[in-house]
């Protein structure tokens, strides 16, 4: 079987729906208020969270990308009520990605090429290791936990923070607060305790219950008494001196493109590629159906239609592994060696197929709805996993029978790292609401502007969320709320999130942003970059 491509973005649109309105004429003559800043002091303003107030997008932090950060956008209109400058660590260039020693250690930034998004063609110009002099207002940290903020010399551990870092032992949340920030933003904490989790389609471990951080691996998601701790050490910190500020809390990350964009059932069969095969498929996998059916799990039968798409193949580690059930009763079968004859096997290799059939769809299920599978999945489906098929030669199998039993999601069921499946998207739910539960607690008991990302994101993802003249939702490409890569905000999306935490300060400090016309017009700002930036 050849290799299939299933999974094809639509070309951009080059514009969005437009919002209704109903402005009265008599309203517009009426004189706007003078912008005032209530009881918040933005002399000095300092940001600290991760990606999102870095300003990264399409994959990658570039100078562009941190001039529309969110931070940067918010300065701009603190400078209207005495706020200061606003110093970021700037990237060398709009290439994105960086070097390490010379060497290529980080991606050049997504691009879109008229069907999907591409690695745009450049070798990043920024020597990742060469320090950037300070003193800075953004500390928004790509890739940082909750409870990396407290970890001395995290600078060794994350290069983005090791640029900019005052010295070799400090610590980010040390750096951010020793510039005495009279107005602070604190977004993001918590985010990445769970995107990693979820990216990697679950290969993480949830920690609840483990309060050894040090213990936990790449993937894992971060104990919510963790959190708690962290995320109150952070507010204490930024507020000894009197400062307010804002904070937000986590949206569910599975309602991002990253993980809504790859449907569970894209093989389609119209495709030239894979619909001829169908009625083989059928009767390689109605043999292993009655096994099922024998052992009393028919709903893990796998059939593909031959009038509408169906689902992939998935391993579902949640399953109870029945390996070795389904190999004994291949080999107890009479017409075993006869069914493995019509692939040119002779009745000798029955025990190797019906092991190999065992190992292979011992805990394995075809996908449905509730299954999210994540966007680099969809370079993978239907096609041959090389390394798979070479082993099996090894194993003794023909090399074009080993092919056609290597095909990812149709005859080699996909691996747990490219999908989430409904009991780990709970995990993932349940430490985001109890990160919330800490967020607005915390933010309660310090009287600090709280604005609920989450519900704005579930907003987005459901009937699209309104700013100015758009309309904004979560769809790959065409959404414009959501950058290339899927998980962090174009630079329309940042200026959404930047008009809402004006918009909480205003409820909480008694600033007038929103009512004085100062919120940002998110038509101004791009969804993504040309190729020629760079």
């Amino acid at each position: 079987m050849k290799t299939l491509k299933y999974i094809l973005l639509s070309t951009v649109l080059t514009g969005f729906v437009a919002c209704s309105s109903d402005d009265d004429s008599s309203s517009m003559n009426e004189p706007l208020p003078a912008l005032t800043a209530g009881e918040a002091d933005f002399s000095n303003y300092v940001a600290v969270g991760a990606s999102f107030s870095a300003g990264f997008t399409d994959n990658a932090l570039f100078i562009a990308g941190q001039q529309n950060s969110f931070p940067n956008m918010l300065s701009q209109k603190f400078a209207m009520l005495g706020g200061g400058s606003f110093n970021q660590p700037l990237m060398n260039d709009n290439i994105g990605g960086f070097l390490v020693g010379g060497m290529l250690a980080a991606a050049p930034r997504l691009y879109f090429n008229g069907e999907g998004p591409v690695v745009l063609p450049a070798t990043p110009t920024t020597e990742i290791t060469t320090p950037v002099t300070g003193p800075f207002n953004n500390y928004g940290i790509p890739g940082m936990k909750s409870f990396h903020m407290g970890i001395p010399g995290y600078g060794t551990l994350n290069p983005y923070f090791g640029r900019m870092a005052s010295s070799a032992s400090a610590t980010v949340l040390g750096d951010a607060a020793s510039q005495g920030a009279t107005f602070f933003t604190l977004s993001e904490i918590g985010g990445n305790d769970v995107l990693s989790y979820a990216t990697s389609g679950g290969t993480g471990v949830d920690q609840t219950g483990n309060m050894d951080p040090n213990t936990y691996a790449g993937n894992d998601i971060t104990d919510p008494n963790i959190f708690a701790a962290s995320f109150s050490a952070a507010v204490d910190a930024l507020t000894a001196n009197g400062a307010k500020g804002v904070v937000a809390n986590v949206p569910y990350i599975t309602s991002l493109a990253h993980f809504t964009t790859v449907p569970h059932n894209p093989l389609e069969p119209s495709n030239p590629d894979f619909g001829p095969q169908i009625p083989t498929l059928n009767m390689i996998f109605g043999a292993l159906n009655e096994v099922y059916v024998a052992l009393g799990q028919p709903e893990r039968a796998i059939v593909f239609s031959e009038t509408e798409a169906s689902a992939v193949v998935i391993r579902d580690e949640s399953l109870a592994d029945i390996s070795a059930q389904i190999t004994g009763a291949l080999m107890a079968s009479p017409t075993f060696p006869a069914f493995i004859g019509q692939f040119g096997l002779p009745p000798s290799a029955a025990p190797l197929v019906a092991g190999l059939l065992g190992q292979t769809y011992g805990q394995t299920r075809q996908a449905t709805a509730e299954d999210l599978f994540v966007l680099p999945s969809s370079s993978v489906i239907g096609t041959v996993n090389e390394d798979y098929a070479t082993a099996l030669v090894g194993q003794g199998l023909p090399p074009t029978l080993a092919g056609q039993f290597a095909i990812e999601g149709i005859t080699l069921p996909l691996e747990d790292k490219w999908v989430l499946i409904p009991s780990e998207q709970q995990l993932i739910m349940t430490a985001t609401d109890a990160y919330n539960n800490t967020i607005q607690s915390v933010a309660d008991a310090n009287g600090l502007a709280l604005v609920d990302f989450k519900g704005i994101l579930q907003e987005a993802s459901t009937t699209g969320i309104s700013s100015g003249d758009f309309t904004l939702n979560t769809s790959l490409v065409t959404g414009g709320l959501i950058s290339l890569d899927g998980v962090h905000l174009t630079a329309r999306g940042y200026a959404v999130m930047a008009n809402e935490m004006m918009k909480a300060i205003d409820v909480t400090y008694g600033s007038n942003f929103e009512a004085s016309g100062n919120l940002l017009n998110a038509g101004n700002y791009p969804t993504n970059y040309p190729p020629s930036l760079q």
